[in-house]
Order: C-alpha cells, then structure tokens, then sequence
C-alpha cells in the first residue's frame, strides 16, 4: 500500500499542485516559536527537551489516528498516507523557480533568471554570470528534491516497514528538517546552544536518505564517475554530508558544480565537484532527467520488494 500511496500522491501533486503551503508553514512557525520561547535558555538540553516535546506528541497522533482509520476501514488509512505525503513531499515546492531560471536562461534573459535564483535561495546573484546561475540552479535543485522528495520517501517507507503508518515517517523528517532550519540554522548569538540538538537530529534523519540518493544516482547516471566523485571530493564542501548528494549529482550528470562565485565583489571560496563540462541550461535539463529517473528507479523497486513479500 506504500507504494501506490507514493504513486498517487506523485500523481496528485502533478495534476492539482497545492497552490501554497503558506499556511501550513506559518502555523508551523508559530508551534515551534512556541517552544523556543518558553525553553530557549541557551543550553544545548533545552533544545533537545523542546525538539523531543515538539516532535513526538505529533509524531504519536499520527500513528494512533492511521490505526484507528485503518480499523475503520484500510482504505481511509491510505488516503491518510497520501494526503500527508501530499502536504510533505513533491517536486512542485521547488520545481516552478527551476523551470522559470531554466526558461530565462534559454531566452538569454540572465537578469530574470537571476532575480528568480536570488528569491529562491536569498542569495544575492547580480553578480553571477549564466554559467554560475546554472551552476548554482543545479545544486539547489539537487538539495531540494533531496529534502522535498528522496529523504520524505525514505522515512515514509521505513515507518510503513516497521507498521507505523509511513505517514508518521514522513512527518518526522519534515519536521526534523522544520526544525534544523529554525533552531539549528540560527546565529548562535540568537539561540546559544540552543539549536545544536536540532542539527545533531536532522543529521540522523538525513545519513540513510543522502546515502541511498547517491547510490541511485550512480545507477542511473555515470557510475564511475558517481562514485569517483563521492569519494574524492564529497568531504571537501563545507557541509560533508551536502557534498555526497552534490558530488554524487555531478558525477551522475558528467558537469562540475561548486567552484568559487563573486558576492560582494569577492569571490566565495567553494570546492570544484564533479569532472566534466562546465553547467548550462542543456544540463539543467539532464537534472530533471536524474530526479526522475531516480524517483521511478524507487518505485520499481519498491514495487519488486513488494511483490517478492507477496510471493514470500
């Protein structure tokens, strides 16, 4: 039932995208607010208190509510699993700033695609050229579909394996991921140590996901290269764990990624991943190809292991 509960919420979202998750977003906010307002004392055992206190009530309804529904009737425990996957995963959250850059970058307005790149990852970009916007594009497309799509399928189908309803899985490293970005991305002048455990707890959630991505990239992109590049160079980014899943994609789509960008009139200093050709809009294009690729690569998968459960 996971499986055809990840097809549907695919399809879903492919045919009737959900226009904003503003909403969903601002109340998740506020809930989090909350308990960094009433636990934040700048030690790091707060912050696990309030991250443990935040996710698990959630994470124990989610799992009591799909086995009430699924005693009910197993088809309302479904469109439980797809509702949530559709509010948690997806290519649309992520897909429209792509496809507009992609768009700019082929009609030659480097001006549009930059204002559009500097909206979707606030970074500043009137200094990119189009081979830097395309670099760039690239990797955030890479991170996005890692945390909007791979590491929500991980999770949802671990918790469906374990019986807990692969809503609750999802839910969790959505919020790990809510957290990571509110508590552990924050100055530490702000919060202290505060947000140290939500980074530790986002770290755990995403070994096993960045990992299986990687591996899937190298099975349908270049292998040689994939594994070439992860191993040589993923521990040169600044964020280790980011360089497998951007290394792996290099090395998958043949094209070099990171390198130093100009901001501020300085050039950022970023480590060279991947071997190949320098990025454009014709390997913004591969991306897409990748992503999918790897999506459907799952999905078959998943629907081998199934059929082999059925047949066991």
């Amino acid at each position: 039932m996971s499986l055809f509960a990840l097809i549907a919420a695919l399809l879903l979202e492919q045919l009737h995208p959900l226009s904003s998750r503003k909403y969903l977003y601002g109340w998740l906010s506020n809930y989090v607010n909350f308990f960094q307002l009433h636990f934040n004392a700048g030690q790091h055992k707060h912050g696990k208190i309030a991250w443990l206190i935040a996710v698990l009530p959630l994470l124990a309804g989610v799992v009591v509510l799909y086995w009430l529904l699924y005693h009910v009737h197993p088809i309302l425990a479904w469109a439980f699993n797809v509702l949530v996957l559709y509010l948690t995963m997806g290519f649309r959250q992520f897909s429209h700033f792509f496809t507009d850059i992609h768009l700019a970058l082929r009609a030659g307005k480097l001006d549009v695609a930059r204002g559009l790149l500097s909206r979707w990852c606030g970074m500043p970009s009137h200094e990119l050229n189009a081979e830097e916007v395309a670099r760039v594009t690239i990797e955030q497309a890479l991170i996005a579909s890692q945390r909007n799509v791979f590491g929500v399928i991980v999770w949802f189908v671990l918790f469906s394996a374990l019986g807990l309803g692969g809503a609750a899985g999802a839910l969790l490293y959505r919020l790990g991921q809510f957290l990571r970005t509110h508590w552990g991305d924050q100055d530490k002048s702000e919060l202290g140590e505060f947000g140290g455990f939500a980074r530790q707890a986002f770290y755990v959630l995403e070994w096993l996901p960045i990992r299986l991505t990687a591996m899937t990239f190298a099975i349908v992109g270049d292998f040689e290269n994939t594994v070439y590049c992860w191993r040589t160079q993923a521990a040169s980014w600044s964020d280790s764990e980011a360089g497998i899943l951007l290394a792996s994609g290099a090395g998958a789509l043949g094209v070099r990624l990171g390198m130093p960008i100009p901001q501020g009139g300085l050039l950022e200093d970023r480590a060279e991943l991947g071997i190949g050709d320098d990025a454009d809009a014709d390997f913004m294009q591969s991306t897409i190809g990748l992503v999918w690729r790897s999506v459907v690569f799952w999905l078959i998968l998943l629907l081998l292991l199934s059929l082999a459960s059925l047949l066991g």
